[in-house]
C-alpha cells in the first residue's frame, strides 16, 4: 500500500498533528474535508470580525444602539442577527480618553466567535494569557501600541458564560463617513484591545 510521503516540513507541530488528525478522520469517513473547509471559510469571512466592525460602527453612529448596548451587549448584538452559538452572554467595553480595554481568556481561549470568528494563535497562547493580566502595558507594547501612562487600562477576563466585546474609540476626520465606510476601518484587533482602529 503506498502511503503520502509528502514533505510536511514547513508545518509547526500543532499544524503536522491536524493535518495528521484530519487525515485519520477523513479515511475513517467521519468528517469531509470540504465541509470542514466551508465552515472555516464562513467563519473567516462571514462570521468573521465583520460582524463585530458591524456593532463597532453602528455603535459610533446609533446613540441610542450605543446606549442599548452598553446596557444589554447581547440583546443589542443578536438584534443585528449575530447570535453567539454557545449561549454565553455579551459585555461591550468602551475605549475612551484615558480608558482603555484588553480582552483575554486566562483559563483556555473563550472567545466571541459570533463577532470576531476565528480567534487568533497568540490569543489562545500560555504567553498571552498570563502576561496581558500582569503586565497588560507591556503586552501591548509588544503589539505596537504604545499608551500614556495616564491611560488607564482595564483587562477583562472571558468565561464560558462572559465575552467581551471592546469598543474602540472612532478615528478622527471621520464625521459624516456610513456605518459601512467606518467598519472598513474597524479590525479584530481593535475589538480585543490590542490595537486601536485604522486612521481614515
Amino acid at each position: 500500500m503506498m502511503h503520502d510521503h509528502s514533505d510536511h516540513s514547513h508545518m509547526s507541530d500543532i499544524e503536522a498533528r491536524v493535518r495528521a488528525l484530519e487525515t485519520v478522520l477523513t479515511e475513517k469517513g467521519y468528517i469531509d474535508p470540504a465541509a470542514v473547509d466551508a465552515i472555516i471559510q464562513t467563519y473567516e469571512t462571514e462570521i468573521g470580525p465583520r460582524n463585530g466592525a458591524h456593532v463597532v460602527a453602528k455603535a459610533w453612529t446609533d446613540p441610542a444602539f450605543r446606549d442599548w448596548l452598553e446596557l444589554d451587549g447581547t440583546a443589542a448584538i443578536h438584534s443585528l442577527g449575530y447570535a453567539s452559538r454557545q449561549g454565553e452572554h455579551m459585555q461591550a467595553v468602551f475605549n475612551g480618553p484615558g480608558q482603555h480595554h484588553l480582552v483575554v481568556c486566562t483559563l483556555c481561549s473563550c472567545y466571541p466567535w459570533s463577532v470576531l470568528g476565528l480567534p487568533p494563535v497568540w490569543y489562545k497562547s500560555p504567553a498571552f494569557r498570563s502576561r496581558a493580566v500582569i503586565d497588560p502595558r507591556g503586552v501591548l507594547a509588544d503589539f505596537g501600541l504604545i499608551l500614556t501612562e495616564t491611560t488607564a487600562i482595564t483587562v477583562h477576563d472571558s468565561t464560558a458564560e462572559m465575552r467581551y466585546l471592546v469598543i474602540p474609540e472612532r478615528p478622527d476626520g471621520t464625521h459624516g463617513w456610513s456605518e459601512e465606510a467606518l467598519a472598513r476601518l474597524v479590525h479584530r484587533d481593535a475589538m480585543i484591545g490590542t490595537a486601536l482602529a485604522d486612521a481614515p
